[in-house]
């Protein structure tokens, strides 16, 4: 573990010391407006982002989107006075908004950082996210775009018991990204005692190091010894992790090091107390270090597509083609636009994402099995203005579940495909069965949700997730099914497709993915026993087509939706919920899958699931016969 060669330098020392002091000053008056807030936590880093602010960070405040100006990502979300507070030294925000917004109802100072404000990148205070996206941003400058920006992430020590720190630091030593430092509170205290490893930096180095990043120990209040640390890291080859051993609570003498004050402002007589032992409120500013760009006068630009001729794959009807092909060769389609980038979790065969990978190894990004820094990189790719699409087993990205769902509240648009979803895929057993994975996405806010049932659907719907905001979810089957619709159809997202339907139609069934095969299947049956079915394919589930469901409960005498899901909160739960506000709720059977399945033939495990062909025709049976009896 590397030790700093600390020079001793008078100049500028107190002008960053009085930096600190003041972002000490502001992080305890943020918090008593509200009585709320992370006070001991922005103590404890204020001399490490001094020092960062004033001599290593670029940063253009008046363009946040200035594509060279460096990122600098609070993990420790929590730590937002401080944060704040920098945005007060920087110019960007006054006085009256840190004192008298923060924590407010309304306001876009929260409780923890959101890019409501522009000079925040991302989300954060879920622990253990900043690194990883960090790390991302770091990968995509040094991958892609060839710019000299450096990334700046600032953790916690608690979050270094997170596994996706682990991960992300793996793939930053792994790829070599030297653009990008860490820099640790080590502060020993977390939120109800001691952290795992207290102040042993020497074990958080042997760490550090095994995942190929750079360890520099130091002591984190010491000016010239940050300074010195942060100076290696700009010029060093690898990453680097900055361990900085800190007290919680610094520069407040009742509560450092003392346990019990974690989240919590300090009490007004002691705050009035320390506001004046530390100097008393100031209001002074930096110059920043602006970045290469505007230092040559070279005009910021976003990056921006190009507009090209997309040629979306073919498929004859009738054609037996999985929808996960499909997948990837539409990716492959629109790989002609240069900001679409593919990421996936080592499973790339399957998800076929490799269709795209061959076509556009530079811009394909393997993640091995690391689902979380998977959705992290995706979200990532989606600040510096890529199109990112991300692809795992559908079961999978249970395991990165918070991170889809801050990645919401970053306002992030990325795209998912999961693939491998049911029972539908056979042998292989439950472990790899997504069950669960429809009502896990459609809670997240603003997401979007489809489910093609073949392929020319399939790749229409990828083209239709290029321009859709948010998270939007992809769900793809494992086997083989006809194509359906003639290659050129239009599947608009929200939309549904009615594949079968008369005037004397006497039940709906609806379908989504692979059970809408069933439901076909079920309604050549019924025909067979004189029933005439509707027939829908609800390859939008959120937002769903209201309007043609309400139009079939109307004509028919009531709804068999069957799904290759939990009943709990799929495509069934969809449904009867867009339709509870009718003064007649059509009458509803939901089929989904039960019990625990285990490993079978895909026909034998839908069968004993309960979503087989026959139950849904005994299903559409119950419902017209009961009908018909009223």
């Amino acid at each position: 573990m590397s030790e700093p060669q600390i020079e001793r330098v008078d100049s500028g020392t107190i002008e960053v010391a009085e930096l600190a002091a003041q972002l000490r000053v502001d992080s305890i008056r943020a918090a008593s407006g509200p009585s709320s807030g992370h006070v001991t936590s922005s103590l404890s880093a204020a001399d490490l982002m001094a020092v960062l602010l004033t001599r290593y960070l670029h940063y253009d405040w008046n363009d946040p989107r200035n594509r060279n100006n460096d990122h600098l990502i609070f993990s420790k979300g929590h730590a937002s006075p401080l944060l704040y507070s920098m945005f007060k030294a920087a110019g960007v925000i006054d006085d009256t908004e840190l004192t008298s917004t923060y924590r407010r109802f309304g306001s876009r100072l929260q409780g923890h950082p959101t890019p409501q404000l522009p000079w925040v990148d991302v989300a954060t205070g879920s622990l253990g996210q900043g690194l990883p996206i960090g790390v991302g941003i770091a990968w995509v400058a040094r991958r892609l775009e060839k710019l000299p920006y450096h990334v700046w992430v600032l953790c916690g020590d608690s979050e270094l018991a997170e596994g996706s720190i682990w991960e992300a630091l793996d793939k930053a030593g792994l790829n070599g990204l030297s653009n990008l430092t860490v820099i640790v509170d080590v502060n020993r205290l977390g939120q109800r005692g001691p952290t795992e490893l207290e102040w042993d930096l020497d074990a958080y180095g042997r760490r550090v190091e095994a995942f190929g990043a750079r360890a520099i120990a130091i002591d984190g209040h010491d000016i010239d010894a940050i300074d010195s640390a942060l100076d290696m890291a700009r010029s060093s080859d690898a990453p680097t992790v900055i361990l900085a051993k800190t007290v919680k609570g610094k520069g407040v003498p009742e509560i450092e090091n003392e346990d019990g004050w974690h989240g919590k402002a300090l009490p007004q007589e002691m705050a009035e107390h320390a506001v004046a032992a530390l100097g008393g409120v100031r209001n002074d500013t930096i110059s920043p270090l602006l970045p290469e760009d505007a230092e040559t006068g070279t005009t910021s630009a976003e990056f921006r597509p190009v507009d090209v001729h997309v040629a979306m794959p073919s498929y004859e009807l009738g054609e037996k083609v999985a929808t996960r092909t499909a997948y990837g060769d539409a990716l492959k389609a629109i790989g002609v636009h240069e900001d679409v980038v593919v990421t996936d979790g080592e499973v790339s065969n399957s998800t076929y994402a490799s269709t795209f990978a061959a076509e556009y190894p530079e811009r394909y990004f393997e993640m091995y099995i690391a689902e979380q820094q998977l959705i992290a990189t995706a979200v990532a790719m989606s600040v510096r203005g890529y199109r990112p699409f991300a692809s795992t087993f559908a079961a999978f990205f249970s395991r990165a579940y918070d991170f889809i769902r801050m990645a919401a509240v970053s306002e992030a648009n990325i795209r998912l495909c999961g693939s491998h979803a049911g029972v539908e895929i056979g042998e292989d057993g439950p472990s790899q069965m997504a069950l669960e994975d429809i009502a896990a996405l459609r809670a997240i806010v603003g997401s979007t949700v489809l489910y093609p049932a073949d392929a020319t659907s399939a790749a229409a719907l990828v083209g239709e997730m290029l321009e859709r905001s948010g998270i939007v979810y992809l769900r793809t089957t494992r086997g083989k099914y006809p194509v359906l619709y003639p290659s050129g159809e239009r599947f608009p997202i929200g939309g549904s497709k009615t594949l079968r339907s008369s005037d004397d139609d006497a039940v709906t069934l609806i379908g989504a993915g692979v059970t809408v095969h069933t439901c076909l299947a079920a309604a050549e049956q019924l025909a067979t026993d004189g029933i005439s079915a509707r027939v829908i394919d609800l390859y939008s589930v959120k937002p769903l087509d209201r309007d043609t469901l309400i139009e079939a409960s109307t004509a028919t005498g009531g709804f068999v939706v069957v799904e290759d899901h939990h009943v709990e909160g799929g495509v069934g739960s969809a449904v009867v919920e867009a339709l509870a506000d009718q003064q007649n709720p059509p009458r509803a059977i939901l089929l989904g899958v039960q019990g625990r399945p285990g490993s079978g033939t895909a026909i034998e495990l839908m069968d004993a699931a309960g979503i087989g062909t026959a139950r849904v025709v005994q299903a559409a049976h119950s419902l017209v016969d009961d009908s018909r009896s009223r």
